[in-house]
C-alpha cells in the first residue's frame, strides 16, 4: 500500500457528524413528531428499531466499500444518500397509513449513514500517524455523540420553533459542509486485485476461525442478549409527554445533554475497564443502566425526574459503550482484527433494534413505568445468567489473559 499524509486526529471529528445527526434525527426529532401526529408508541419504536438495524448489517457491505470505488467516493455516495434520505423524512406526511414508506426510507438514511462511516474508518488506518490512533478513536466517538446531539436536540428545536423542514434543510446543510473535511484527506483506491467472491470466503473463513474460541464464542452470545441495550435512549422524546416534560426541557435534555453526559460516561467506562478488566467493566454498566432503569420506573412522573433519569441513563449507557469497546478487542485478539470487530460490533446492535421494539410494545400494552420496568428486569436477569456462566468458564480455565 502507497504512503499517504498522516493528519490531525481531530478531523476525524468532523467526518463522523453527518452520520451522528442523520441518527439523532431519526432516534429524536422523528419519534416526538411520530407520537405527537397520533402514531403509537409501538409503531414508533418499530420504525426506529428497524432504523437500527441498519448497523447490524454493516459488515455485509464493508467487503464492497473495500474492493470497489475509493474511500472519497464511497464517503460522498454515503454522504449524499444520507442527505436525501433525511430530507425525504422531514417532507413526506407522517402519518399512521405511510408506516411502510417511512419505515424503508429509515433503514435507507441508517445504511447510507453506516457507508459513510466505512471510508472513515480506512482514513483513520492509513492516513493517522500510529501514535496517534488513540486520540483519533477518541474524536471518533466524540464526533459520533456530538453529530447525534446536534441532530436530535438542536433539530428538534428548530422543528419546534420553526418548521420540520427547516430542521431538515438546515441540519442537511450542517451535513455537507462538515463533509468538506474530507478534501484534506489523500484519497485512497481499492486493491483491484481482490474479489468480493475472496474477500468473502475470507470473511467466513475468519468468522469460523474466531468461534472456535471459547471465550470469543462467549462474547459473541453475551453482546447479542439485552444487557445495557440503551434502547430507552431511542424513545425519550415520544414519552417525554408522560413525565410531563415541555419541549424546550426535551430538546436540551435528550440532545446536547445527553452527548455530553454520554462522552463523559465513555471516559469514565475505559477507565473502568483497564483498571477493573472488561468483564466487570461490561457486567457492571449493564447492572448499572437496569438499575437506573428501575429508579426511574418507581420515581414519581415529574419533569425532574425526567430531566435527572434520562441523564443517568445516558452515563450508564455511556459507560456500556466503552466496556462494549474493551471487551470487542479483547475478544477478536490481534489477528484479522478488521472483520471480527465489524461482526461483534454489528451483533452489538441486535439488542438495541429488538428492545426498542420491545419497548413500545410495553408501553403501549400498559405504561411507561412497565416499559422500564421490564427492560431493567431483563437486562439483570442476563446479567445475572452470564456471571453465572463466567464464573465456570473461569473455573475450567477458558477465560485466557491474551486472545490470540
Amino acid at each position: 500500500m502507497s504512503r499517504h499524509k498522516y493528519i490531525q486526529p481531530y478531523y476525524i471529528f468532523f467526518l463522523i457528524l453527518p452520520a451522528g445527526i442523520s441518527n439523532g434525527f431519526v432516534t429524536v426529532v422523528l419519534p416526538y413528531f411520530l407520537t405527537k401526529n397520533g402514531i403509537s408508541v409501538a409503531i414508533t419504536a418499530s420504525i426506529v428499531a428497524i432504523a437500527i438495524s441498519a448497523n447490524v448489517w454493516r459488515f455485509l457491505w464493508g467487503p464492497i466499500v473495500d474492493i470497489s470505488l475509493s474511500l472519497k467516493k464511497w464517503f460522498w455516495i454515503g454522504i449524499s444518500s444520507s442527505i436525501v434520505t433525511l430530507l425525504l423524512l422531514c417532507f413526506i406526511p407522517l402519518r399512521a397509513d405511510g408506516v411502510i414508506l417511512l419505515s424503508v426510507i429509515v433503514f435507507i438514511s441508517q445504511v447510507a449513514a453506516t457507508i459513510s462511516l466505512l471510508p472513515v474508518n480506512g482514513f483513520m488506518a492509513n492516513c493517522i500517524d500510529e501514535n496517534k490512533k488513540g486520540k483519533a478513536s477518541g474524536w471518533y466517538q466524540a464526533g459520533s455523540l456530538t453529530g447525534t446531539g446536534l441532530g436530535g436536540g438542536a433539530g428538534l428545536w428548530i422543528a419546534t420553533h420553526y418548521s420540520i423542514q427547516t430542521a431538515g434543510i438546515i441540519l442537511c446543510l450542517a451535513s455537507f459542509l462538515f463533509a468538506l473535511f474530507i478534501f484534506l484527506f489523500n484519497d485512497i483506491k481499492h486493491n483491484k486485485e481482490i474479489t468480493i467472491i475472496s474477500e468473502i470466503k475470507n470473511m467466513a473463513s475468519e468468522i469460523l476461525a474466531m468461534i472456535k474460541i471459547p471465550v470469543s464464542l462467549f462474547v459473541v452470545f453475551l453482546v447479542m442478549m439485552p444487557i445495557g441495550s440503551g434502547a430507552m435512549s431511542n424513545l425519550w422524546s415520544a414519552i417525554a409527554q408522560d413525565w410531563k416534560a415541555d419541549v424546550s426541557t426535551v430538546v436540551l435534555v435528550t440532545g446536547i445533554l445527553s452527548g455530553l453526559i454520554s462522552a463523559l460516561g465513555c471516559v469514565a467506562g475505559g477507565f473502568v475497564a483497564d483498571k477493573w478488566g472488561v468483564w466487570v467493566a461490561y457486567l457492571g454498566s449493564g447492572t448499572l443502566c437496569a438499575i437506573v432503569a428501575f429508579i426511574i420506573a418507581l420515581l414519581p412522573l415529574y419533569p425532574m425526574v425526567y430531566i435527572g433519569g434520562v441523564l443517568a441513563y445516558a452515563f450508564s449507557t455511556g459507560l456500556v459503550y466503552a466496556a462494549f469497546t474493551s471487551l470487542t478487542l479483547y475478544a477478536i485478539g490481534k489477528k484479522h482484527v478488521a472483520t471480527k470487530f465489524s461482526l461483534i460490533a454489528s451483533l452489538g446492535n441486535l439488542p438495541v433494534a429488538y428492545v426498542t421494539s420491545l419497548n413500545g410494545w410495553v408501553h403501549d400494552k400498559f405504561n411507561s413505568r412497565y416499559m422500564l420496568l421490564t427492560e431493567a428486569v431483563l437486562g439483570m436477569a442476563f446479567v445475572i445468567v452470564f456471571c453465572f456462566i463466567l464464573k465456570r468458564m473461569m473455573n475450567k480455565k477458558l477465560i485466557p489473559t491474551v486472545v490470540e
